[in-house]
C-alpha cells in the first residue's frame, strides 16, 4: 500500500515539476529581449509576409512564436510605426505592434528639382543630416537624376535618414512600376530611360499639365526627323538646374547636355518628374509641330512652321523689351517721387 501511494506521489511530483516548467517557458521566454536595428520603418502592405519580411529587414529576429503572437490579435495595418521593444516583454511586443503607429508629417518632392535640391530640403523639412540622407540617396539610386518621383509623400517624424530614404525610393519604384504595367507593358529599360528623359525635358520646359503633351510632341517630332531638339532646358542640368540660359551659354557648353550641338537626348534626366509629365511622354499629342516659344502669357506657342516661330520669337522679344522699358520707367517715377518728398 505504501508502495503504491509512494509511486503516485512520486508521478504527481513529477507532472507538477513539468507543470512548473511549462509554466516558466512562457515566462522565460517573453524575458528574452527583442534584437533590433530600427524602431522606425514602413509597413507597404498588411499581409502577415510583407509584415514579417519588413521586420527582419529591420533587423528584428521573429521566431514561429513572434508570428503567432502577431497572427493572434492582429496584424498590423499599412503605414508608418515606431516601436518600443524594451516597453513590454516579447508577447505584449508582438502581439500589440499594431497599436503602435508613428507621428507623421507631409514632405513634397517638386518637379524638377536635382537630388542635391531634394536632399537640402529633405534634410531641412525633417531636421535630418543632410550628408547622410546624400549618402543613402546614392546607395539606393539606379539613375544619376529623377528617381524619386515628384509628389507629396507621408513619412514619419521619427524616421531618420536611412528609413526616410528607403520609403522615398520604395514608394517610387512602386509608383514608377505601376505606371510601367499600366503605359509601357512592352518597354524595355532602355525605352523608361528614355521616356523619363523626355518627361525631365517637358519638365523644365513647363509645369502646366495642358501643354505637356504638346511639348512632348515637339521632342518626339524632331527625333522621329533627326533634328536637334535645341532646347534652353537641356542646359538646366545639375549646378545649373535653375540657371538662365544665354547665347553664349549656349555656343561655350560643350557638354552632351547641350541639344544645340548634339542630336538625340541628354544622357540622363534632368531632375525629378511629376506623373503628369510622365505620362505626356508616354502620350505624345499627335500633331506635327517642331517648334515651341514662350509668349507673354507664360505659356507656349507651337507651330510646324519655322517662319511662324520666328515670328513668334521676334513678338516675344518685343514683349520683354517693352517690359524692360517699363519697369526702368517704374523705377525713375519711384525716384523721382522720393526725391519730391525729400524737398518737400
Amino acid at each position: 500500500m505504501k508502495k503504491i501511494i509512494s509511486q503516485k506521489y512520486s508521478r504527481f511530483v513529477t507532472y507538477l515539476k513539468i507543470f512548473a516548467v511549462l509554466m516558466l517557458l512562457p515566462l522565460a521566454y517573453n524575458f528574452i529581449p527583442v534584437t533590433y536595428t530600427a524602431t522606425t520603418f514602413y509597413l507597404p502592405a498588411s499581409d502577415f509576409e510583407t509584415v514579417e519580411q519588413t521586420l527582419k529587414k529591420n533587423g528584428f529576429d521573429i521566431t514561429w512564436v513572434d508570428a503567432f503572437m502577431l497572427k493572434l490579435i492582429r496584424v498590423p495595418m499599412k503605414g508608418w510605426y515606431e516601436v518600443d521593444p524594451k516597453a513590454h516583454g516579447r508577447f505584449l511586443f508582438y502581439a500589440h505592434m499594431y497599436r503602435q503607429r508613428a507621428k507623421t508629417m507631409q514632405v513634397v518632392i517638386y518637379a524638377g528639382e536635382t537630388k542635391e535640391e531634394v536632399v537640402r530640403r529633405l534634410a531641412n523639412d525633417m531636421k535630418l543630416d543632410e550628408k547622410k540622407l546624400m549618402r543613402y540617396y546614392k546607395k539606393y539610386a539606379r539613375f544619376k537624376e529623377g528617381d524619386i518621383l515628384a509628389c507629396r509623400y507621408t513619412v514619419a517624424r521619427s524616421a531618420n535618414e536611412k528609413t526616410t530614404m528607403q520609403y522615398l525610393f520604395g514608394r517610387s519604384r512602386q509608383m514608377f512600376e505601376m505606371f510601367k504595367k499600366e503605359h509601357l507593358q512592352d518597354a524595355n529599360a532602355s525605352i523608361f530611360k528614355q521616356t523619363r528623359i523626355i518627361a525631365s525635358i517637358i519638365q523644365k520646359e513647363s509645369n502646366a499639365a495642358d501643354e505637356m503633351p504638346s511639348i512632348s510632341s515637339v521632342i518626339h517630332n524632331r527625333l522621329k526627323k533627326n533634328m536637334k531638339l535645341q532646347m534652353d532646358s537641356t542646359l538646366n542640368y545639375g549646378p545649373y538646374s535653375h540657371t538662365a540660359i544665354t547665347s553664349e551659354r549656349i555656343k561655350t557648353d560643350q557638354s552632351p547636355f547641350n541639344t544645340y550641338k548634339h542630336k538625340g537626348l541628354p544622357p540622363h534626366a534632368l531632375g525629378t518628374i511629376s506623373l503628369e509629365a510622365l505620362r505626356a511622354a508616354a502620350y505624345p499629342q499627335k500633331n506635327d509641330y517642331l517648334f515651341l516659344m514662350l509668349n507673354k502669357e507664360g505659356k507656349h506657342d507651337f507651330t510646324h512652321d519655322y517662319e511662324a516661330h520666328k515670328k513668334n520669337i521676334r513678338a516675344f522679344k518685343a514683349y520683354l523689351k517693352e517690359k524692360k522699358a517699363q519697369e526702368e520707367n517704374s523705377t525713375l517715377s519711384d525716384s523721382e517721387n522720393d526725391r519730391n518728398l525729400t524737398d518737400e
